[in-house]
């Protein structure tokens, strides 16, 4: 499936549901349960490779773990891309699409300093990488004002700001990510209608809200995880 028919399953209030696969074999297993796009996580594909999240795994090895997924499903693959590894747009978007995937999340943060980046700077970021990509990547573009936030709504203007800008530098998708708060959630996707939101939650309380992507995230990588802790204790 191409970028483009991928990009034409994000509908507002029908939303594309993705179950987060981390290697070739998890994400066989979406295809298989009938899924029509595989997505990745980061912490869950850094955690397989032996690194924490937040970019501590080498952009090699994360390019890498992608196209091992990608050659192993015949759907498309969009990839938690985190926030770009350190690469211009130009490179990023080439050692992206190398892999066989046709989207990808890019965040806002700045892991070396722990904080998201300057508005109009992450909107320069995002239209390097569709200056290089074309119409050949779904970009999510996700924002992470929310992450730690003890009051969603306080932080909502800058959230709306971002997506604007981010939406004007031509992403496909805004992601408000860990935005729990409903009503919050349901004025953020008023507020860029009719652009794509992605959240997070159950999807057909999210599809009356009029998102039109929902990912589960590290979800499935932590309860797959968790089973195995406690089934290993079983074994002593």
């Amino acid at each position: 499936m191409s970028a483009e028919a991928l990009r034409a399953l994000h509908v507002p209030g029908k939303p594309l549901f993705l179950p987060n696969a981390w290697d070739a074999d998890t994400a066989r297993l979406v295809e298989e349960a009938g899924f029509p796009v595989v997505a990745t996580s980061s912490v869950a594909v850094a955690a397989a490779l032996g690194y924490p999240d937040g970019e501590a795994a080498p952009a090699e090895e994360m390019f890498a773990a992608a196209a091992r997924i990608a050659r192993a499903v015949s759907v498309p693959v969009t990839v938690d891309a985190e926030s770009g590894y350190g690469l211009t747009g130009q490179e990023f978007a080439e050692r992206l699409l190398a892999t066989g995937a046709v989207g990808c999340n890019y965040e806002d943060t700045d892991h070396a300093r722990g904080a998201p980046r300057p508005v109009d700077e992450q909107a320069a970021r995002l239209a390097a990488v569709r200056a290089a990509a074309g119409r050949d990547l779904v970009i999510n573009a996700r924002i992470d004002v929310f992450l730690g936030a003890p009051d969603p709504r306080a932080v909502l203007p800058e959230a709306v700001e971002r997506a604007r800008a981010y939406l004007e530098a031509e992403a496909d998708c805004v992601y408000p990510i860990l935005l729990r708060d409903r009503e919050v959630l349901a004025e953020f996707v008023r507020a860029v209608s009719p652009a794509a939101v992605n959240a997070n939650g159950p999807v057909a309380e999210l599809a009356e809200l009029g998102v039109a992507r929902i990912s589960l995230g590290a979800g499935l990588w932590r309860a797959a995880r968790g089973w195995l802790a406690e089934h290993l204790k079983t074994l002593r």
